[in-house]
Order: structure tokens, then sequence, then C-alpha cells
């Protein structure tokens, strides 16, 4: 693991992850080297000083997104927008429950992490699949060169882990160039259901499953003799009642 802030493998750890999702390392030393020493604060503060730090360099790049979407350079816009989709998205992820400034921060996430797949016309479709009187909502990457029905892997979050974030540590693209759709989906207990819907975490993973199944084999885009799925970290502990 890379190491930014060797007493604190939390914050490392979201380091590491925002790499993954195709951070740049320039913008991750402008962000951590003024929070070495917020790093060996109490939680509170640390992840105070962690949120504004990212925030800023988030906001920084939508201002330059919008410059080059000005001048038609929509490709460099898409890229600028994603990434601060990731820096908004890792300091949202440290921030406590009920946190001031924690669901602003998460909305601008997701309305950057939506200009970034527009303008880059990314092979990447939000869907939202009708839930207990809410919706669980993913994202559906098409295979490419697959004529007809295609296999599909739902991908399900970690504890603290949202479908964008595993959208843009590329698994969907690679196995999309490979014949495979993927469908990532926030199940219950993460991301959007959790922050927009309150729809929390529940044992009994089937109950919210069988309604992406049943969703997914009405689609003539999909196999629905060849539906898998996986999951990351607690997404593991979902994957094998299916």
């Amino acid at each position: 693991m890379f190491r930014y802030f060797p007493t604190n493998y939390v914050w490392d750890l979201s380091v590491n992850l925002s790499i993954e999702m195709g951070a740049r390392m320039g913008e991750i030393e402008e962000m951590c080297q003024p929070l070495t020493e917020a790093a060996k604060q109490p939680d509170a503060a640390g992840t105070t000083a962690f949120r504004e730090t990212w925030s800023k360099m988030a906001n920084k790049l939508c201002s330059m997104a919008e410059e080059d979407q000005a001048a038609g350079r929509l490709l460099s816009a898409g890229e600028k927008y994603k990434r601060a989709s990731n820096y908004y998205l890792t300091g949202e992820r440290l921030q406590a429950h009920g946190a001031p400034g924690r669901a602003e921060m998460y909305q601008l996430a997701l309305q950057n992490f939506a200009r970034g797949i527009d303008l880059g016309r990314e092979n990447c479709e939000r869907v939202e699949i009708p839930y207990e009187g809410a919706h669980i909502s993913g994202l559906l990457v098409r295979a490419e060169g697959v004529d007809g029905p295609a296999p599909i892997l739902v991908q399900l979050n970690g504890l603290d882990s949202t479908k964008e974030m595993k959208y843009l540590v590329g698994l969907p693209a690679a196995l999309a160039k490979r014949g495979v759709s993927s469908l990532i989906i926030d199940q219950p207990g993460t991301g959007e259901a959790l922050r927009l819907h309150n729809l929390t975490a529940r044992y009994d993973s089937e109950h919210w499953a069988s309604r992406v199944v049943d969703w997914l084999e009405t689609r003539a885009d999909v196999d629905a003799k060849r539906i898998g799925m996986e999951g990351v970290s607690l997404g593991g502990y979902y994957s094998p009642a299916q």
C-alpha cells in the first residue's frame, strides 16, 4: 500500500482507492501535503480538514472543466469532472453520519460523475430498478462486440463504497471489452439507497437481489441464463447467498 499517512491507515486506504479510481499523483500531493498534521488529530477534526482539502481540489477541477467545456474541449472537461467526482466521493466517504456538508458533497459527486460520463461519451448508462416504493440505482455498462443477449455481472459495493467508485476502478470497462456486460448497483445500505432513500442494509439480500434479477430478465440485451454476481468486502458476503 502507498503510505502517505503512516499513522492513519484509514486515510491511506482512501488515498489508495482514489488512485485506483484515476487520481493524478500531483493532485494527491497537493491535497495530502497540508494534511500531515491533521492525520494525527482526533477523527472529527481530522476528517473535517480532509473534506475541506479534497473539496478544494474538486472545486478547482470543476472550474477548469467548465473552461474546457466552454471552449469545446469536451473530452478534457469530462475527464476533469470525473476526477472531481472521485475526490468528492473520497472526502464524503470519511465523514460521520449527519456531518455538516456531507450530503451536499455527495450530491456534487453524483452530478460531476454524470457530467463526466456524458461529455466523455462513455459506455455507461444510469438505470433505476423499482424497489420498496423507491428504487435501486445502477450503472449499466454494455458488452462490446456482442450481437444479441450478453452475459452480465452484477457488482455490489462493500460497507462504504458506491457504484461510481466501482465504475471508476475500471472492472466494468475491462469486462465490456471481453463481451460481458456489467450492472453496478447501490444496494440497500450503500450509496444512493442509503443516502437518498434511507434503504438500510439487510441480511436477507435475496429480498432486493431478486428484484434486480427480475428487472434484468426483462431486457433483450441480457442473457438471463448467464447472470453472475460479485461483491467487494461486505458485498462478498451478499453474493454467495444469491
